[in-house]
């Protein structure tokens, strides 16, 4: 099974741990995580991702953060296929998605993902018939054995 997590869903365990919410998504991400390194799941990257990542203003996270991937990524969507990304993106934006997410969205989409793990609200609310968007949570719900 393919996976493709967003930025947001890479940053959870650096939030406020003190609301639930957070902290389940974050013991969530860190199973999915762990679930990668074990070559359970495959995890697919892009340019995109990898550039909202070197904006990250904590140099600690942005490299911890980016290590993982890079080690553990078995798909990416470099940048020579921007245009079909586009393409994609330009579709899930007119649903009413933001660009950003549309652009993670149309990479994972790409990759032939199953799965796009988010934290974001609005974008949970998405639905194609091409990826199931969810949040880490109910990712490990629905396959947990």
């Amino acid at each position: 099974m393919r996976i493709y997590l967003d930025n947001c869903s890479y940053n959870r365990p650096y939030d406020d741990q003190s609301q639930l919410r957070i902290s389940l998504e974050t013991q969530a991400k860190l199973q999915i995580q762990r679930m990668i390194i074990d070559k359970e799941l495959e995890l697919a990257s892009s340019y995109v991702l990898a550039y909202e990542n070197s904006r990250n203003p904590n140099v600690s996270k942005k490299n911890t953060i980016g290590k993982f991937i890079k080690e553990n990524r078995t798909e990416y969507i470099d940048v020579d296929r921007a245009d079909e990304v586009k393409i994609i993106a330009d579709k899930i934006i007119a649903t009413g998605v933001k660009t950003a997410d549309a652009y993670h969205t149309a990479c994972a989409i790409l990759s032939g993902c199953d799965y796009m793990i988010t934290t974001d609200d609005r974008l949970l609310k998405y639905k194609s018939d091409k990826i199931k968007v969810v949040d880490p949570t109910e990712f490990i719900r629905k396959t947990e054995v």
